[in-house]
């Protein structure tokens, strides 16, 4: 089992930078691949970043990549997602979820998931 849990949102004016944070528990964190996920009310719940546990791969959705960057610290069984130059469209509720491999994290597919921080970023 891994808990998972995030901090790190709030409110933010557009342009701004946030930088969400995971921290995991549980038996084992490294093996698994970790990700961010975002859901913005009435909508899907999308996928926004993922690293592999060696934290030699990681992959991003389209409309984040050059503005958030994903990391992890495997010794404190961290994950963080910096988000920078912040638009409006970015809020949402932030989740961070992991899995055995983040091809499946990139389908959506995790084994853990955290219960979310919300990030709103004004006008």
């Amino acid at each position: 089992q891994v808990q998972l849990v995030e901090s790190g949102g709030g409110l933010v004016q557009a342009g701004g930078s946030l930088r969400l944070s995971c921290a995991a528990s549980g038996r084992t964190f490294s093996p698994y691949a970790m990700g961010w996920f975002r859901q913005a009310p009435g909508k899907d719940r999308e996928f926004v970043a993922a690293i592999s546990w060696s934290a030699g791969v990681s992959d991003y959705a389209e409309f984040v990549k050059g503005r958030f960057t994903i990391s992890r610290d495997n010794a404190k069984k961290m994950v963080y997602l910096q988000m920078n130059s912040l638009k409006p469209e970015d809020t949402a509720v932030y989740y961070c979820a992991a899995s055995a491999f983040i091809s499946r994290l990139k389908e959506g597919q995790a084994n853990y998931w955290g219960q979310g921080t919300q990030v709103t970023v004004s006008s």
